[in-house]
C-alpha cells in the first residue's frame, strides 16, 4: 500500500517545512504570519489572535509594540516544489538570543510527494534533498538568517514538515467507505508522518495499531497524525478542487493547525534548555544564584510559553498535545519542576547554615571576649596590662573552642560545603 502513496497525485498536495535558524536582527519582512486568504477571509494576526488565547497568541505573533512574526511571499518553482512563501518566527530563549524559526510554504506537483518527504528526511535510500539550489535555507535566507546546523543545540536533526495530501475519486484505500475507514488510511498516514515507505520501516500490523494511535480525527472528511519528526494531514473522501470543503481545510493546514505545532516546538526547545541548566547547576560556585537564575527562567517559559490549552476549538488543542505526547513534554516540565524545588530546597538548607554558622561564630568570638571583660569590670581593675592579658585569654579560648568539633561545624556551615566531624 506505501508503493501506491508512493506512485499518486493528490488533489491538493502540499509540504510546509519549519527550520531553525538564527536571526540576528528583525527582518524587513511584513509584520505577522502569512495572511492568507479564502474569499473574505484572510488569516492575518488579528484574525488568528481570536482563534488562540491571548498567551499563546503573543507567543506566536508577539504584539504590535513587540512583533515576533514576519513574512515574505515569492514564488519559486525548482523541480516539482513550488515555494509561496516564508516566514520567520522569534523565539528567543534566556540563553540564546538570536534563536529563530523559519517556515517554507511549498506546493507539489505529481506522484512524488513521499518522495521528497523521504529525501528532506534523509532516508538512505532517498534521492538527494529538494532544498537545495535556489530552495536552499540559506540561499533563500541569505542577509536575513542563517539555518543552524544538525549539531547546534536545539536543532532539528532534520527539518520538521507538515504535509497535506487530498485524494480522488480512484484513492479508494484513504476513503471512507459506508463511514468505515479502512486501515490503509491510517497506512498511508504514517508514511506521509514519518516520511518513510515499507523499504525505510517494514512494519507489523500491530506496529502500525501502536504508531498511528494518537491519530487526531479532524473530522469525518480528514485525518492528522502528530510524530517526532514530522506531520500529516490525509483527506478522506474525493477533494473537488475550487470550492471543495478542502479549501477550508487547506487554510487550516497552513494557519491556525501550523501555530499548534510551531508552538509544541518552542515549547520543546524551552524544555531542552531548562534541562540543560538543571544539568550545570552544580558546576562552580554560586550555586545559590545559579539556582535562582534557573527559576526566574522556569517562571517566565511558564508564563509565556506553556499552554496546554490553546483555544476553545479542539483540533488545535488535540494537535498540540499531540506534539506533546511525542515528546514526553509535560512530563519533562514536571521533572524540571521537581528537580528545581528540590534545588531550592537545598539551598535554603545552606543557607540556613550559613546563618546558624554566623551566629555561632558570633557567639563563639564573643563569649570569652565578653566574659574576660565583664570579669575586669566587676573587679574594677583598669590595669591596660591586664586588658591585654584579658584579651589574649580570650582570643586562645575562641582559637581552641574553634578547634572542637562544634567549631568545625560552625566554620564549615559558613563555608557552606562538606565538613568533617572526626
Amino acid at each position: 500500500m506505501t508503493t501506491e502513496i508512493g506512485s499518486l497525485t493528490g488533489v491538493r498536495q502540499a509540504i510546509t517545512v519549519v527550520i531553525p535558524v538564527r536571526l540576528p536582527s528583525p527582518p524587513s519582512w511584513a509584520d505577522g504570519p502569512i495572511p492568507f486568504e479564502l474569499g473574505s477571509r484572510r488569516t492575518d494576526a488579528e484574525t488568528r489572535q481570536t482563534y488562540f488565547t491571548p498567551a499563546a497568541a503573543r507567543g506566536l505573533y508577539g504584539t504590535g509594540e513587540r512583533p515576533r512574526r514576519w513574512h515574505r511571499f515569492t514564488d519559486i518553482t525548482h523541480g516539482p516544489l513550488h515555494l509561496h512563501g516564508m516566514e520567520l518566527l522569534r523565539t528567543v530563549t534566556a540563553q540564546d538570543q538570536q534563536y529563530a524559526l523559519a517556515v517554507l510554504h511549498f506546493t507539489v506537483e505529481g506522484p512524488v510527494l513521499l518522495d521528497l518527504l523521504r529525501a528532506i528526511g534523509h532516508r538512505h535510500t532517498a534521492g538527494a534533498d529538494p532544498l537545495d539550489g535556489p530552495l536552499a535555507p540559506g540561499t533563500l535566507l541569505a542577509g536575513v538568517a542563517e539555518p543552524r546546523g544538525a549539531e547546534a543545540p536545539f536543532a532539528l536533526a532534520r527539518p520538521y514538515t507538515v504535509a497535506l495530501l487530498t485524494p480522488d475519486d480512484t484513492h479508494t484505500p484513504a476513503l471512507r467507505s459506508d463511514g468505515r475507514l479502512p486501515d490503509t488510511a491510517d497506512s498511508w498516514l504514517w508514511s506521509l508522518a514519518s516520511r518513510s515507505d515499507e523499504t525505510d520501516f517494514p512494519t507489523t500490523p500491530e506496529q502500525l495499531r501502536d504508531q498511528t494511535e494518537h491519530i487526531v480525527r479532524v473530522s469525518a472528511d480528514w485525518s492528522a497524525l502528530v510524530l517526532r519528526h514530522g506531520a500529516a494531514f490525509l483527506g478522506h473522501r474525493p477533494d473537488r478542487g475550487d470550492g471543495d470543503f478542502y479549501d477550508f481545510a487547506e487554510l487550516h493546514f497552513r494557519t491556525v493547525y501550523l501555530d499548534a505545532l510551531l508552538l509544541g516546538t518552542i515549547q520543546r526547545d524551552h524544555i531542552d534548555e531548562l534541562t540543560d541548566g538543571l544539568a550545570d547547576v552544580f558546576d562552580g560556585p554560586g550555586l545559590a544564584r545559579r539556582v535562582t537564575a534557573l527559576e526566574q527562567d522556569i517562571a517566565g517559559f511558564r508564563s509565556t510559553y506553556w499552554r496546554q490549552h490553546l483555544t476553545a476549538h479542539g483540533p488545535a488543542n488535540e494537535l498540540l498535545l499531540a506534539y506533546q505526547g511525542q515528546h514526553r513534554l509535560p512530563a519533562r516540565f514536571a521533572e524540571i519542576l521537581a528537580e528545581a524545588a528540590d534545588y531550592s530546597r537545598l539551598v535554603q538548607t545552606q543557607d540556613g547554615q550559613q546563618i546558624a554558622g554566623a551566629l555561632g561564630v558570633l557567639t563563639i568570638l564573643g563569649l570569652p571576649l565578653g566574659t574576660a571583660l565583664s570579669i575586669l569590670q566587676v573587679l574594677g581593675d583598669d590595669d591596660p596590662v591586664h586588658l591585654l592579658i584579658g584579651l589574649g585569654v580570650a582570643f586562645a579560648s575562641t582559637a581552641a573552642a574553634l578547634g572542637t568539633r562544634y567549631g568545625r561545624l560552625v566554620l564549615g556551615s559558613l563555608r557552606g560545603g562538606p565538613h568533617r566531624d572526626d
